[in-house]
């Protein structure tokens, strides 16, 4: 009896010991699930990240008349900032053109987050691709492990005298190394998403390169409009010295009896008028140089000075159909939207394949044991084959909002198409009418300065006050500026041109005299 009982216990316990030490074992992969469709967002990229804009508006400024436009170039956004280059790229104190659109191009923060947006949409290509590869991983364990059977659920009574089964397993210990594999063969949705993937970076290589378009717009701009205050300034000191020479004059002429007190009055009302606005304009000068510093990563202050100044010449010789042309084949941000149809286009057929059956092969080969010198290989190998069935309704939901971001894509190409050809065409309008005031307050700067001179002249005669000098006064004041406000807008115009035919940066030298 008693070798019965010691063979019962010799089967019976290493089963229990296997049962309880197969519990812990790795399990074998689990079946795919399938892979689900990425889903893009209903608007496209970059419509947060600000724009730069010129505009030009009947209504006048404040430091123009009321015989030209208002030129502004609006800058809204990112590309309103910088990210400080004065360490990586020293400064020398004064600014040129070329330098303040390279530093731009540089250092603007709009071009900085288009980058990183373009960066971080490359990461999420490779991340869609990782589901084609191969995955590879490695595992090694090692178990001390006492197990209570009947908190197991195993409870084994013996009805036979002597023989008593042991309701604790162990201490016992095994250790396992192990390599798992795991490789997607057919799955048309992870495909899909790979690509939808991949236009989406392409997409954003394409705005990078659009925002280059606009800090040259953005740059280049504020540069002009603070050329046109440095300008300003410089006219309203000559008026002002003219001022103050016509008062010193008039309180002579006072002197010995020749002018009354009114005419002293008048010239010393006007001196100080002059003082007035030439405050102001010293303010606007430097509120543009530090905007335009905080466009360039310069520090943000106006203890800087402008080199260049931009004078007027002649726009290139281009037809508005031409323009159109080299615009449609040029212009980045519209490389960008259509690569945006193409991945809204992936992800609906993506979305659709999520009702395909997908296939995949998972295996592990390693060795265990409860020790090395005792250890011997194991392995296994599934092949999973997928067939949804029923998903609750997810599959459709995917291809509807799908189709929802295929269609608003779609729509706002379409609406890119004509906006460009709109970019284009108010150019060359401001350009030709830029051009045409030009002429004209060209022409009124030299009339209204020798009506001055002519005035200045009668009233040193004698032969008249000096209402008319006043007069005369203000009226070159008010020329200079329109010639100046003119200038700005006939470059702007161009700059305007330039950036509407893409590839702004490297047509500057031919839409602008640059030194």
């Amino acid at each position: 009896m008693n070798k019965f009982v010691k063979l019962g216990a010799a089967f019976v316990l290493p089963v229990i010991f296997s049962i309880s030490i197969w519990a812990q074992l790795p399990s074998a992969p689990s079946a795919s699930q399938g892979t689900l469709a990425n889903q893009l967002s209903l608007y496209g990229p970059g419509s947060q990240t600000g724009s730069a804009v010129a505009t030009q508006s009947p209504t006048p400024g404040t430091t123009t008349s009321v015989n030209t436009i208002n030129t502004t170039v609006q800058v809204t956004g990112s590309y309103s900032g910088s990210i400080s280059g004065i360490a990586k790229t020293p400064f020398s104190g004064t600014l040129s053109f070329t330098e303040a659109i390279q530093r731009g191009l540089d250092y603007n923060l709009g071009v900085e987050g288009v980058t990183q947006a373009m960066r971080q949409a490359q990461g999420q290509a490779k991340v869609a691709r990782s589901a084609l590869l191969p995955n590879l991983s490695a595992t090694a364990s090692e178990t001390v492990q006492q197990t209570n059977l009947r908190v197991a659920g195993i409870r084994l009574n013996s009805s036979i005298p002597g023989l008593s089964i042991p309701s604790i397993a162990g201490p016992y210990n095994y250790f396992d190394l192990r390599a798992h594999l795991t490789q997607t063969l057919g799955d048309l949705t992870a495909w899909k998403n790979y690509r939808s993937a991949q236009e989406l970076a392409r997409s954003n290589s394409y705005t990078m390169k659009d925002a280059r378009d606009l800090v040259v717009l953005a740059v280049g701009g504020s540069y002009l409009q603070t050329v046109a205050a440095k300008a300003r300034v410089a006219s309203a000191r000559a008026q002002l010295a003219t001022a103050t020479a016509l008062y010193q004059q008039a309180s002579q002429q006072r002197g010995v009896g020749l002018v009354a007190q009114t005419d002293v009055n008048r010239s010393r009302v006007q001196m100080l008028t002059d003082q007035e606005r030439l405050e102001t304009l010293l303010n606007d000068l430097a509120k543009q140089k530090i905007n335009l510093a905080r466009m360039t990563g310069l520090p943000p202050n106006d203890q800087y000075e402008i080199s260049d100044e931009i004078p007027y010449s002649p726009a290139p010789a281009i037809g508005v159909d031409d323009a159109l042309k080299q615009a449609y084949t040029n212009r980045q941000d519209l490389k960008a939207s259509e690569a945006q149809v193409r991945a809204s286009e992936l992800t609906r057929s993506a979305a659709r394949s999520e009702l395909l059956p997908s296939l995949a092969v998972n295996g592990d080969y390693g060795v265990n044991g409860t020790n090395p010198n005792q250890s011997h290989g194991s392995f296994s190998a599934t092949a999973t084959l997928t067939v949804p069935i029923w998903r609750g309704g997810r599959a459709q939901g995917d291809m509807e909002q799908a189709q929802a971001a295929f269609l608003q894509r779609k729509a706002e190409l379409d609406d890119l198409h004509a906006r460009i050809e709109s970019d284009v065409r108010n150019a060359y309008l401001d350009l030709q009418t830029a051009t045409n005031q030009l002429s004209v307050t060209t022409e009124n700067l030299r009339v209204t300065r020798e009506t001055l001179e002519l005035t200045r002249q009668k009233f040193q005669a004698g032969v008249s006050d000096n209402v008319e000098v006043v007069q005369a006064q203000e009226s070159v004041a008010s020329a200079e500026l329109d010639y100046i406000n003119s200038v700005l807008a006939h470059n702007v115009s161009k700059l305007s041109l330039a950036r509407a035919l893409g590839g702004a940066a490297d047509r500057l030298a031919q839409f602008l005299k640059l030194p």
